[in-house]
């Protein structure tokens, strides 16, 4: 009768607690609702499911959906809808972007972001709070502009094995490049930050490639379908299996790199010198291997190492956002001077300059005097940036554009559609690196054109990602004559983690002749 009678109890407890989280949930659901409800949105938007049946699956379906809702909001100060109970404002201009972007308090990622854990971890794109404060702290070393310059050796010798594949190409006709470029940047930032030579482009093939494309695919479709949020309902009724398998392929890859580069450098000079971020450290004629090195010789402020799951965490993240970024912003500079030989003439002019009549590699000094490159890769990243929309959630209330957000909101940027404002791009869709001359961008709210994301949370590589984009282009601008093979509607964006072209980019090359 007491065990009855104890089950019933513990029943009822249960059913309790279970029906005041429910309520709690419910409440919180719909006080969002209320305080969100004058600002303009999306509809039909339905109760529980929000606008998630409104979105279509395809990532070149969806982002052309999505850039159609933004034109169609313009002149709003915000846009809100909903995914499933999980409520999202698109802020739509400089100016409320900076109320975001220029907080010290709203630094953490979305909820969707959660989907990118299986593969990246908590590093140091997803996490958040104190643990991405230490992370950021203790891998800002790796970035030092000594270090920088050492890696331009790397990014050449990558980039000649780059040009011999693509002399390859010349005179016989229009090929798709993306692939090409991926392989590059991928041999780049694995080398430079582990010190590991993986000969990606000597395998056109790359398993690792392939993964990367797929996983973003897999992680973005899921991101807009609530019904498969829940592990149950993916593993059982949707992508489940596959997203295991290429997640597979990815973490061995990392391991791989991890574990080959700890066993050679462990106790050794090298290992305990990459410990110390001095000046003098960092000028020793012996190489400093930054970031993996870093890794593996960074404590916290307690004296604390890093863990393998931490160490692995942040590999998975650089790789990825150290190649794909980088390759998909390349291949765009490339269509977009390959579609305006102008502005190619402009380039090349200015290469002659630097450069002359010799064939030495770029240095540090020839890379810094290519400013008008530099336009272009600026102007390239506003129509094309690699990182098409992202968002963080809110820390507390705020006000933004005239409205009280809650606290929880995510508030969701998108770069693509930012950057055609026409208030600080007149004529936004049009191809003018002539924007970012310092005459003419000094005035420019720095919110209005955010490739890199900006605030206190920016890309920390940037400087790295420019550095590699300037020594790549100006190389295949110096040797090659580019034209691209396609429209403006030939490309049909895919806008999922990465901007991408659906079927790549399409170019011919010839020989120059100075």
């Amino acid at each position: 009768m007491v065990v009855v009678v104890s089950g019933a109890l513990l029943g009822a407890a249960l059913f309790t607690l279970l029906a005041l989280a429910v309520f709690h949930l419910l409440s919180n659901y719909i006080r969002t609702w209320n305080k969100l409800k004058c600002v303009p949105g999306l509809s039909p938007t339905l109760p529980i499911l929000g606008n998630a049946l409104l979105f279509k699956p395809g990532g070149e379906e969806f982002f052309r959906q999505l850039i159609e809702f933004t034109t169609q909001f313009r002149d709003q100060p915000l846009m809100k809808f909903w995914l499933g109970t999980l409520p999202f404002v698109v802020l739509l201009h400089a100016e409320t972007v900076e109320v975001i972007l220029g907080s010290s308090k709203h630094l953490e990622k979305s909820y969707l972001y959660i989907f990118l854990q299986p593969w990246l971890g908590t590093g140091l794109l997803t996490s958040t709070g104190n643990k991405w404060r230490a992370r950021r702290k203790l891998i800002t070393p790796a970035f030092h502009f000594t270090i920088l310059t050492e890696f331009v050796e790397v990014m050449i010798e990558q980039t000649n094995i780059l040009l011999g594949k693509l002399e390859k190409k010349v005179g016989k006709g229009p090929f798709n490049c993306f692939n090409d470029i991926a392989l590059c940047t991928l041999d780049i930032i694995c080398e430079t930050a582990m010190d590991k030579k993986v000969y990606a482009q000597s395998n056109s093939d790359s398993e690792y490639i392939y993964a990367v494309c797929k996983m973003s695919n897999l992680v973005f479709r899921r991101q807009k379908m609530p019904w498969f949020w829940p592990d149950f309902t993916y593993n059982a009724f949707g992508e489940g299996k596959e997203h295991e398998r290429v997640l597979k392929i990815l973490h061995t890859f990392t391991e791989k790199v991890i574990a080959e580069r700890s066993d050679k450098i462990e106790n050794s000079e090298e290992f305990q010198r990459c410990g110390s971020d001095s000046d003098s450290d960092l000028q020793s004629k012996k190489k400093c291997k930054a970031f993996l090195d870093v890794l593996l010789s960074a404590t916290y402020e307690n004296g604390e190492k890093l863990s393998q799951q931490d160490i692995e965490e942040e590999v998975n993240t650089f790789i990825f956002e150290g190649h794909d970024t980088t390759a998909a912003a390349i291949n765009w500079a490339l269509y977009l001077l390959g579609s305006h030989p102008d502005v190619l003439k402009k380039v090349q002019d200015e290469l002659d300059d630097v450069f002359g009549n010799s064939d030495h590699p770029p240095s540090m000094e020839d890379l810094k005097n290519l400013q008008y490159l530099q336009c272009v890769i600026k102007e390239s990243l506003r129509l094309f940036p690699s990182v098409p929309i992202f968002s963080r959630t809110l820390f507390e209330d705020c006000y933004i554009g005239g409205f009280n957000v809650p606290k929880g909101v995510n508030a969701v940027i998108i770069p693509y559609a930012l950057h055609r404002d026409p208030r600080y791009f007149p004529d936004p869709e049009e191809f003018r690196p002539e924007r970012f001359m310092p005459e003419n961008s000094s005035k420019m709210n720095p919110y209005a054109f955010i490739p890199f994301s900006g605030g206190p949370r920016n890309c920390i590589g940037q400087k790295f990602a420019v550095l590699e984009e300037k020594v790549i282009l100006s190389s295949i601008l110096r040797r090659f004559q580019v034209e691209a093979k396609q429209s403006s509607e030939d490309l049909h964006l895919v806008g999922e983690l990465i901007l991408r072209p659906r079927d790549g980019i399409w170019i011919e090359l010839q020989h120059r002749t100075k």
